[in-house]
């Protein structure tokens, strides 16, 4: 499925504060790379626009691959950082050691630092290519490889998804025999799904030399055809654990190679098919239900107390963390829900409104959720599959803000990108994230059954919610 807006390819990859960025892999690694640079150069996030990038290698590139940057500065000794640091280029800046054989050769670690603290200092994007795939869709690193610095903040492993099904041998894989150990594979089988899994996630493979502290993007590239994508969402779907945000695309297209197999990025063809990341719940339930007369929370319904079956909606959707706020009655609902895999936040300001429930929560969710959906407690009708619908629309756009209609009303959950999370934890009083919508752009999901829209207000309400779903009838 297409992006139903313009997305780039460095919000997808969440990139962040010119931070130091390492791609290693096969199937477009190149490519990838001189995207996201040239992209950088013209972010609109950014201090000014056609801002130095800068880029390099730790092993080599050819000499053909210059191509895709605006210039090519050789540094070979500390004048050359004091004299690029004095004169710095605008645009995609391609830094090497030099030139042997129709390759462009690295620099030296001790110059690499240098050109690190250049940009750290002066706030520009540096990106590196990490190891060499022989321009094949898929490779199995040597012992020497990848070679990534320590420093880097965030390592992109991309994977060719066209080599699926091909044969395991040198035409489509770097290293087979190397590939065919890790996969589980002999040399000459077709490769599989299972196989491109076991090595993307074996620590000889896709996660070697991984620093510990960088943020894991796996790039599932080339998905040309929605067999592929569908390749790539199950691939996706076994590596969760394992990578901390999987991006499936096709980078470019096959018009846009040119003679020696490269992609020209100012051409700006590929697309974004999915950003596939953890998206966290977060149930608000610490009102003390003053309408009511009595906890909301606990109502029974189909045997159980309304604020278990939000939290198993929310399990089975797979939203993860699931957070629970509690305030009033806080004890009783605890125990209710005790024996399932969830965070119990206290807000113990829950008297002065919606807002402190929210500040509380996000503020509690991980650095890796690239997003969060806000669930009510009395809407226990709510099913996995409703949820689910915000989530891989805002996997498809990754819009700031995803929520449902139903007969042309604002319905809940709502789900709110990562971007938000800042303008959410500056709510004040008794406001919730609605107050938002006219921030950002909102992307609706429809939902064509109106008895989405009850909560339980009133014991009318609950009486009235009992009649209609008295068989416990949601839409699984």
């Amino acid at each position: 499925m297409k992006w139903l807006d313009p997305v780039q390819f460095v919000e997808a990859l969440r990139y962040t504060q010119n931070e130091v960025m390492a791609f290693v892999g096969a199937g477009g690694k190149t490519t990838a790379l001189f995207k996201a640079a040239r992209e950088l150069t013209t972010n609109q996030e950014r201090e000014k626009s056609h801002k130095t990038v800068m880029v390099t290698t730790t092993t080599h590139l050819g000499v053909w691959q210059a191509e895709l940057a605006d210039q090519v500065i050789c540094i070979n000794s500390k004048f050359d950082i004091s004299k690029l640091e004095k004169d710095l280029p605008i645009g995609v800046t391609l830094l090497v050691g030099g030139e042997t054989n129709n390759r462009l050769y690295r620099l030296s670690a001790k110059l690499l630092e240098y050109v690190r603290s250049i940009a750290e200092i002066h706030n520009i994007p540096l990106l590196i290519e990490a190891d060499g795939s022989a321009s094949r869709p898929i490779k199995a690193p040597a012992k020497h490889e990848p070679a990534i610095p320590e420093f880097s903040k965030k390592v992109v492993v991309v994977a060719g998804l066209r080599g699926l099904g091909k044969p395991l041998s040198s035409e489509w894989v770097h290293r087979p025999d190397i590939y065919a150990e890790l996969s589980g594979l002999n040399v000459g089988d077709a490769i599989t799904v299972e196989a491109m899994i076991n090595v993307l996630r074996n620590k000889a493979g896709g996660l070697k030399n991984l620093p510990p502290m960088a943020r894991k993007v796996l790039l599932l590239n080339q998905a040309d055809t929605v067999d592929l994508q569908t390749d790539g969402r199950a691939i996706s779907d076994q590596l969760k654990f394992d990578y901390h945000s999987t991006i499936i695309a096709s980078l470019i297209k096959a018009e846009s190679v040119n003679t020696r197999g490269i992609y020209k990025i100012q051409d700006h063809h590929g697309e974004i098919n999915a950003v596939i990341e953890q998206i966290a719940g977060i149930i608000l339930a610490a009102g003390g239900s003053s309408r009511f007369g009595e906890p909301k929370q606990l109502l029974l319904w189909k045997g159980q107390p309304i604020i278990r079956h939000v939290v198993i909606a929310a399990m089975k959707a797979e939203l993860d963390p699931i957070v629970v706020v509690v305030g009033s009655s806080d004890q009783d609902v605890e125990k209710v829900i005790s024996d399932l895999p969830v965070r119990i936040v206290k807000n113990p300001d829950w008297m002065t409104g919606l807002s402190s429930s929210i500040r509380s929560s996000v503020t509690t969710l991980p650095k890796e959720v690239g997003g969060v959906i806000f669930l009510q407690a009395d809407q226990p009708q709510i099913s996995q599959v409703h949820i689910k619908s915000l989530v891989e629309t805002h996997q498809e756009s990754l819009s700031p803000i995803v929520a449902p209609e139903i007969n042309g009303q604002q319905g809940n959950p709502v789900m709110f990108d990562s971007r938000t999370f800042p303008d959410l934890l500056s709510l004040k009083g008794d406001t919730g994230g609605r107050v938002l919508f006219s921030h950002y752009q909102v992307r609706r999901v429809i939902w064509n059954d109106p008895n989405l829209l009850m909560d339980i207000d009133t014991p009318e309400d609950y009486k009235k919610f009992l009649e209609i779903f008295h068989n416990g009838l949601e839409k699984e």
